[in-house]
């Protein structure tokens, strides 16, 4: 059984020059475990997707299991704490508050559960430290390269042991030796933490570590590619 089953997914945006359909009947199953990678070129709706898989935002038609929840029908406070148990994020631009420091921002998710501060700072710190950012604790996001910042939104994103992990371009705002060591981890993570990821990605190198590659075009996801396969396109 699936653990996220997405059917006929339907989005559209109102432009200048008109609407314009983004997604057009999306179907998805993702078994417990897996590790996704959906690809496809710049505005095929790779970002549009995941925010609905999310609960970032809402589509016109179709529906979203995961687990028990049914996606679609969520909204409002009960969208934002769904996300905060059940969902974690990683964007291609890290998005830590600025006045934060590191462990404060991996801590936010647990302190929005009321998770008492001492507590949620040393889980935070705890989860920093493995990702090897013991030495980075009370930097603020300003003071971190890159490649730190984005592994402090991977820590953020998993201090809560979210169900579902969903990143957005997570290498590509990294130079190459940044972006595979990025790849590297999230890899690593995965497997040590049982995690189930889907990851919108450019870099055919990230895609090719996951155990399925899709395709998106014309707004719906082509059949699964073996990674030799998509590799050679």
């Amino acid at each position: 059984m699936s653990l996220l089953e997405a059917r006929g997914l339907a989005r559209t945006f109102t432009t200048a020059a008109g609407a314009l359909p983004v997604l057009r009947g999306v179907d998805l199953d993702v078994r417990a475990g897996e590790m996704i990678a959906v690809t496809g070129s710049s505005g095929a709706g790779k970002t549009t997707l995941l925010h609905l898989l999310g609960a970032l935002d809402r589509a016109e038609a179709g529906t979203i299991r995961l687990g028990d929840a049914r996606v679609e029908r969520l909204a409002g406070t009960a969208a934002a704490a769904f996300r905060n148990r059940h969902i974690g994020f990683v964007f291609q631009h890290h998005r830590l508050l600025p006045e934060f420091t590191a462990v404060e921002n991996v801590a936010f998710p647990l302190r929005i559960r009321r998770v008492p501060r001492g507590p949620a700072q040393a889980r935070a710190a705890g989860l920093l430290a493995s990702l090897g950012l013991e030495d980075r604790l009370t930097h603020r996001p300003e003071a971190l390269s890159g490649g730190e910042q984005q592994r402090v939104a991977v820590a953020r994103a998993l201090v809560g042991d979210p169900s579902l992990l969903l990143a957005d371009e997570p290498t590509g705002n990294l130079d190459d030796a940044a972006g595979e060591r990025l790849a590297d981890l999230l890899t690593s993570l995965h497997r040590s933490r049982g995690l189930t990821s889907i990851i919108a990605t450019h870099s055919t190198r990230l895609a090719a570590r996951c155990d399925r590659i899709l395709r998106l075009r014309g707004g719906r996801l082509r059949a699964p590619l073996l990674n030799s396969e998509a590799a050679a396109r």
